[in-house]
């Protein structure tokens, strides 16, 4: 026993008995990094190392005329790249703030307010989570259609504001709070406005982290809206530009495959900055899930 004492079992700076530690996870780190620097990799190459045979992994002569050849492309209905990529980020942005807006409310709502029917919205929310959207394909777009929103721009934004999963995980976290710190803030002459900005949101930082998450990859990497319920061009997402990039190209597939390599790692980088940014707090909410 006295060998073990004054040892921590996870020390705050680095020990010698971590080393077998490092020694495993280093290289699976670097395994799993490598899809990552191969996107990187692959939107720099000149047209003859991506059809290069044996493929190269890295690139020998990197060029930035993919991007300059994406950006100067236009479709043939003469909408250009730019116009797709801007509305992308604008849809994005409005999606995942309302999201996290209408579910944190919910939320609080549904956790710390009486009201009737509270556990019945609760158990639909629930139920909501076992269908997959091509379920629910065609009654979404008869309600679409018969609300008027077939080739408008909200379309892209009305559809995804429902999201169950966010609605239950902040539900979660929320009936953790003590409701004598809420009665205690009431005491104190806190509104419900309150209450919510100063004392939910900041204990519930986590899950509205991996609502963010969640919210921004379903919105941004979103090629269904665009197929199925707009007509117009210009209102049209990048990720449905790219989706029929290599075939925009005057038909020529081989000189696609370059702005294609270009605009997968648009699409890509922005899910790997806010994940960077919150990954910390998506790990708090795992740690959470398992804690009662």
């Amino acid at each position: 026993m006295s060998a073990f004492q004054g040892t921590k079992i996870n020390p705050s700076k680095f020990h010698i008995s971590q080393w077998k530690f490092f020694l495993f996870l280093i290289p699976l780190a670097a395994f799993m990094a490598l899809p990552i620097v191969y996107i990187f990799f692959h939107a720099f190459k000149p047209i003859d190392e991506l059809f290069a045979y044996p493929p190269r992994f890295f690139v020998q002569k990197p060029t930035l005329q993919n991007f300059a050849d994406l950006f100067a492309q236009s479709t043939a209905s003469g909408v250009p790249m730019s116009r797709y990529l801007f509305n992308s980020i604008v849809i994005t942005i409005i999606v995942v703030f309302l999201t996290v807006v209408i579910s944190t409310m919910a939320g609080y709502a549904l956790s710390k307010k009486e009201f009737r029917l509270k556990k019945t919205i609760f158990e639909i929310n629930t139920v909501a989570l076992m269908f997959v959207p091509a379920a629910v394909a065609i009654p979404r777009y008869l309600l679409i259609e018969e609300l008027g929103l077939i080739n408008v721009f909200v379309v892209h934004i009305f559809p995804l504001l429902a999201m169950p999963i966010g609605l239950f995980l902040v539900k979660q976290f929320i009936d953790q709070i003590p409701n004598e710190l809420i009665e205690a803030a009431k005491l104190d002459g806190a509104t419900d406005a309150q209450i919510f900005l100063r004392i939910i949101i900041p204990l519930v930082k986590p899950a509205i982290a991996t609502i963010a998450i969640l919210s921004f990859q379903l919105v941004w990497n979103n090629i269904e809206t665009s197929t199925l319920y707009v007509n117009d061009e210009g209102l049209k997402t990048f990720s449905f530009f790219m989706s029929t990039l290599a075939s925009q190209v005057t038909g020529n597939t081989v000189a696609g495959q370059g702005l294609a390599a270009a605009a997968s790692l648009i699409m890509f980088v922005p899910n790997l900055i806010i994940f960077i940014i919150l990954q910390s707090q998506v790990m708090n909410t795992m740690a959470h899930s398992g804690i009662k």
